[in-house]
C-alpha cells in the first residue's frame, strides 16, 4: 500500500484552519504547525483591548477544533525556514518535517513603515498579548488622570490618539468613546471620563477607504457623536513617550498624548521574507508573495500561499485585501486543489474571490455595512455585523458567551473584562509622573477639564 500524501499547513488562522477543515475527509495526512496553540478570531480582538471580551472568548484551542479529524495532527512550533527543493519545513528548535504539499498561511504583523522604535509607545493590535497591553494602557490612563491635579498633565493622559482609520482604527475609536462617555462615567471622583479626547488619524483622504464614500461619511458622523475627532490627510512624523508629531499640509503639529495606538499598516511575517528568498518569488512593497491564479508560487506548484501573505489578484487585476473572508476562501481552494492532485483529477479553475461585503462597527447599535452591494448603516448594519461575527466564531460555546456578553453590555454599558493586568510599556512611578513635582496628589475637587490637544 502506497504512503499517503503529506500536507503541511503553516498557520492556524482563518486561512490555515479553513484549509485543514476542508481536508478532513481527504486521503492525506495533514500537519498543522503554529507558534500558538489556538486559533484567534482577530476581528473581535479590539473588544479584548477595550474590555468587552476576555481573550478566551475570541480564541479556540487548535487541538480542540481539529481533534475530531483523524487525518490531522497539530504541532506547536515556530517555522524558521522552508527548503522548497528538498520539500522540508524547518522549525526553530531544530525539528524538520517533509511535505508533498505545503500551504503557507503565516499571516501578517504590524508595520511601522521603517520606524520600529515607535512600537514601544504605540502598540499595535495583532495578538492577544498586544490586546491586553492596549487594555492596560487605555484603562491605566484614566487611573493616572484621577490622581493628577495639573490640568495639562491630566489632559495628556485623557488624550487618546489612534493612528490608522481602517476598520480596526474606527472600531477602537468608537469603543474608547463608549468607555469614556458611558462605561466609566460614574466611576471616578476627580475627573470626568467623558472629557477624554479621542483623535483618529490617517494619511488617507478619508476614513474607511475600502468602503463606499457614503458609508464612510456615516461612520464619521457616528464617531463624532462619541466625541471622536478625525484628522485625515495626516502623516505621523514621530511617536514618543509624550505624544505624536504630525505633518499636516506641510506644517508640523504636536499632539500631547500618553496613549497612542497603532492601527495602521501591516507587513508580512518574517517567514514570508524567508520563503520569498528561498523560492525567488516576486513580492510587493509590503513583502506579500505574488502567487498565480492557482495560489501557488511560480516554479513551485506544491507550495500554496494564502491569506495576508499572498499577493493574489481579483477578476479586475486588483490585489485582494488581507481580510478573513479572503483567507478562508483561499484555504478551501488550496485544499480542493490538493485533493484533486492526489486523486489525479484535472486542475480546478483559477481562484475567484466572492466578495460578501465589508463591515465595521462604531458603537452600540451603530455600524456600517456594504453587503452584496447594499449599503446599510445604524441598527440594521449592526445586526448584520453581530450575526456574521457570531457565526464565524469557531467554537459554539464561545458564540453563546459572546452573545450574552454583548446583550449585557448593550443594556447596561458595562464591560466585564475591564482588568488592568501585566505591565504596559509606558508604566512608571506615580512619584515621577510629571517630572517629580507634586502634581500627583489627588485632586480635592471634581472639575471638568476641557480635553484638547
Amino acid at each position: 500500500m502506497s504512503e499517503r500524501s503529506k500536507v503541511i499547513i503553516i498557520g492556524g488562522g482563518f486561512g490555515g484552519l479553513s484549509a485543514a477543515q476542508a481536508l478532513k475527509s481527504a486521503a492525506v495526512d495533514v500537519t498543522v504547525i503554529d507558534r500558538r496553540n489556538y486559533h484567534l478570531f482577530q476581528p473581535l480582538l479590539y473588544q479584548v483591548a477595550t474590555g468587552s471580551l476576555s481573550p478566551g472568548e475570541v480564541a479556540a484551542p487548535l487541538r480542540g477544533v481539529l481533534g475530531h479529524q483523524k487525518n490531522t495532527r497539530v504541532l506547536l512550533g515556530d517555522v524558521e525556514d522552508i527548503d522548497p527543493v528538498a520539500k522540508r519545513v524547518l522549525l526553530a528548535d531544530g525539528a524538520s518535517f517533509e511535505y508533498d504539499s505545503l500551504i503557507v498561511a503565516a499571516g501578517s504583523q504590524t508595520s511601522y513603515y521603517g520606524h520600529g522604535e515607535w512600537e514601544k509607545w504605540a502598540p499595535g493590535l495583532k495578538s492577544v498579548e498586544e490586546a491586553t497591553t492596549l487594555r492596560h494602557k487605555i484603562l491605566y490612563a484614566f487611573e493616572v488622570a484621577e490622581r493628577l491635579s495639573d490640568p495639562a498633565e491630566r489632559r495628556a493622559w485623557l488624550n487618546f490618539v489612534i493612528v490608522g482609520a481602517g476598520p480596526t482604527g474606527v472600531e477602537l475609536a468608537g469603543a474608547i468613546g463608549e468607555i469614556a462617555r458611558q462605561t466609566l462615567k460614574n466611576d471616578f471622583r476627580s475627573i470626568h471620563p467623558q472629557d477624554a479626547q479621542i483623535t483618529l488619524l490617517d494619511a488617507a483622504p478619508r476614513l474607511l477607504m475600502t468602503f463606499p464614500e457614503d458609508l464612510a461619511q456615516k461612520a464619521e458622523r457616528s464617531l463624532a457623536k462619541l466625541g471622536v475627532r478625525t484628522k485625515m490627510g495626516t502623516r505621523v512624523h514621530e511617536v514618543d513617550r509624550d505624544g505624536v508629531t504630525l505633518e499636516v499640509n506641510g506644517s508640523t503639529v504636536r499632539l500631547s498624548s500618553k496613549t497612542v495606538i497603532w492601527a495602521g499598516g501591516v507587513t508580512v511575517a518574517p517567514l514570508g521574507k524567508t520563503l520569498a528568498k528561498q523560492t525567488g518569488a516576486e513580492t510587493d512593497h509590503g513583502g506579500r508573495i505574488k502567487v498565480g491564479p492557482d495560489l501557488t508560487i511560480a516554479n513551485f506548484p506544491d507550495i500554496y500561499v494564502i491569506g495576508d501573505l499572498a499577493l493574489s489578484l481579483d477578476a479586475h487585476g486588483k490585489p485582494l485585501a488581507g481580510v478573513a473572508q479572503v483567507a478562508m476562501q483561499q484555504g478551501v481552494y488550496a485544499a480542493e486543489a490538493i485533493v484533486r492532485k492526489v486523486a489525479g483529477r484535472p486542475k480546478q479553475k483559477a481562484f475567484r474571490y466572492f466578495d460578501k461585503g465589508t463591515l465595521a462597527v462604531i458603537g452600540r447599535a451603530a455600524a456600517v455595512a456594504n453587503v452584496f452591494g447594499v449599503h446599510l448603516s445604524g441598527l440594521p448594519a449592526w445586526l448584520v455585523w453581530a450575526f456574521i461575527h457570531l457565526m464565524y466564531i469557531v467554537e459554539f460555546q464561545s458564540r453563546i458567551v459572546v452573545f450574552i456578553q454583548w446583550a449585557i453590555q448593550d443594556v447596561t454599558f458595562s464591560r466585564g473584562a475591564r482588568l488592568i493586568t501585566g505591565v504596559a510599556p509606558t508604566d512608571f512611578n506615580f512619584n515621577n509622573a510629571v517630572g517629580g513635582h507634586s502634581a500627583v496628589k489627588p485632586a480635592v475637587e471634581k472639575k471638568s477639564e476641557p480635553a484638547v490637544a
